[in-house]
């Protein structure tokens, strides 16, 4: 019989014997150096060890750091102790706070340390449940995207890497993506083959790109396991939350499962810091409405309205405010449902439905504690009404927001609500109403002639511009439109701004609330106070270049205007 040569085993024999020479090679030279030996082909490796040091900086001194233990202490793997490199990088160890503990290793032991770098995500989950994101990554990524293009491709390259790394990486990338966007929401719906991803871009949802049912499955658990959800309910709706700190922002993240005809869909709502640190001056209140809301956040007391839909932009009016009145010498109190951002110096509480800690309650408990000014994030049953009309009433200065059409649609609602029409108009001092329209991109918009059906609908609008004042200096020779390009994601838009319209309390008001009148009858008798409608406002947003006719439409009913 003819003896077979195995070529495959002889190759692997003879590693086996190389690896082995080489760890002997490493355990005879940590005796004659006096260091300590470890085999790391053998040990796990602490993934967040890695994080200490780069991978291009471990490579060029020939050392990685594999387990983190209580912070400080380190244990480092070292290929030559007596390395001037090395002995450098582990002074700078000890400049950093952390306690080093050397271990010699041999070459394939660093490699392996070396190799699990690409299995490295941009972030790590805490134990509070956030999402931390290094700075110098999450910088780095910030700068790379640019575009919706930029996050297609990094989420194309990814879905093309190992399923244990590309998971968590997705989920960065989509994070990570929204922030630099601008996004406000983000959307993951899994259709009968595939499954898309969408951002909502300044309020209108746009596609980003489709990835497969397979990775969407890993995708959902990984959300779900970051937000404290529970992986195996998939028959009913969950809600949850992370947060991500970005350098030293606190971006949190509102999480929201709704089970499909195919799968879950995922909606995640980012509340960055930044997108409602908006002054009062740059909301786009027209400078007469905005004159008249100073006068009325400079009373002690009075009630200020502010009206609109999920979505309007109601909440960053409210802060707007808040930010315009703090100073030490006041005590704010906001009741919220929930806090979406914290703001310093001011008391904000959270209701609990559940825990029986509704509006009504946190109302209650925020008058006992002395407040000059309140904030309740929603009027939503007659009793919270009612208390907030009294605290309007008796010294207090109150912010709320009501879910109605128009301005007009306050005093109704109230109404409606079981308050007293006579106190009413005591205690509101300005009911506003807003919307918010995309702007043009300032980089390819472009200049043309307002003619045809477009023209007759900005002229019958401005036609009922009572005072004249507001037109000086607008021409309705010419509009704006755009094209698309990069900088705007070809959509020709880029950011949001609002349109307002406010009803102030004056003689007229009082007279006409006291006889339960419509909203019609309401909005005649504010006439003489001259301020514009919601889409007055918009027309003339629309004539200086700001927005189009095609927005515009697109958020009000211009038909309904007289």
């Amino acid at each position: 019989m003819v003896p077979q040569f195995d070529e495959e085993k002889q190759t692997k024999k003879l590693e086996e014997l190389r690896r082995g020479e080489e760890e002997d090679l490493a355990r005879l030279l940590s005796e004659k150096y006096d260091v300590a030996y470890a085999d790391l082909t053998l040990l796990p490796i602490d993934m967040d060890a890695l994080r200490i040091v780069k991978e291009e900086e471990a490579r060029a001194r020939d050392v990685a750091v594999f387990n983190v233990q209580d912070k400080k202490n380190i244990s480092v793997a070292v290929l030559s102790p007596q390395n001037p490199k090395a002995l450098e990088f582990i002074e700078d160890l000890k400049k950093r706070g952390y306690i080093p503990h050397i271990f010699m290793v041999s070459r394939q032991s660093l490699a392996k340390i070396w190799d699990r770098y690409k299995d490295l995500s941009f972030s790590f989950e805490t134990k509070s449940g956030s999402l931390d994101i290094s700075n110098e990554e999450i910088v780095t990524f910030l700068k790379e995207v640019k575009s919706l293009k930029d996050v297609q491709k990094l989420i194309e390259e990814t879905l093309s890497m190992k399923k244990a790394y590309r998971v968590s990486r997705i989920v960065e990338i989509i994070l990570a993506g929204a922030i630099a966007t601008g996004s406000s929401d983000i959307h993951i719906e899994p259709e009968e083959d595939y499954v898309r991803l969408r951002y909502r871009l300044d309020g209108v949802l746009t596609d980003v790109t489709k990835f497969d049912s397979e990775t969407f499955k890993l995708i959902l658990s990984r959300i779900k396991l970051l937000s404290g959800l529970k992986l195996n309910v998939k028959d009913s709706a969950q809600d949850g939350r992370l947060s991500i700190k970005v350098g030293e922002d606190d971006i949190e993240i509102r999480t929201s499962m709704l089970p499909g005809a195919y799968s879950e869909s995922i909606v995640l709502r980012v509340l960055n810091p930044k997108s409602i640190a908006v002054p009062l001056e740059e909301l786009g209140i027209h400078p007469r409405l905005l004159a008249e809301l100073e006068k009325a956040l400079k009373k002690p007391n009075g009630m200020i309205l502010t009206t609109g839909p999920t979505g309007s932009g109601k909440t960053t009016t409210l802060y707007a405010f808040l930010r315009k009145i703090h100073n030490p010498e006041i005590k704010i109190i906001t009741i919220e449902n929930p806090i979406e951002y914290h703001l310093p110096g001011i008391v904000q509480t959270q209701t609990n439905e559940e825990k029986g800690y509704t509006f009504l309650e946190g109302l209650r408990s925020s008058l006992r504690q002395d407040p000059d000014v309140i904030m309740v994030g929603e009027i939503r049953d007659s009793e919270t009404a009612e208390i907030a009309i009294n605290a309007a009433l008796t010294g207090h200065l109150v912010f709320s927001t009501l879910h109605t059409n128009n301005a007009a649609g306050s005093f109704p609602r109230l109404i409606d609500l079981g308050v007293n029409s006579k106190v009413i108009t005591s205690a509101i001092t300005v009911s506003l109403a807003q919307r918010l329209l995309r702007k043009l991109c300032q980089f390819c918009k472009k200049e043309i002639p307002l003619e045809g059906t477009d023209k007759d609908i900005i002229e019958k609008v401005i036609s009922h511009i009572s005072d004249k004042t507001y037109l000086e200096g607008v021409t309705t020779e010419t509009v704006w439109k755009t094209d698309g390009c990069e900088k705007c994601n070809f959509s020709g838009y880029k950011g949001r701004i609002g349109i307002y319209e406010a009803i102030l309390t004056d003689e007229n008001i009082e007279t006409v609330v006291n006889q339960n009148p419509s909203e019609r009858e309401i909005r005649k008798a504010a006439e003489p106070q001259h301020l514009l409608t919601m889409a007055q406002d918009g027309v003339l947003k629309i004539l200086n270049g700001t927005t189009s006719l095609t927005e515009l439409s697109r958020v009000i009913d211009l038909d309904s205007e007289k």
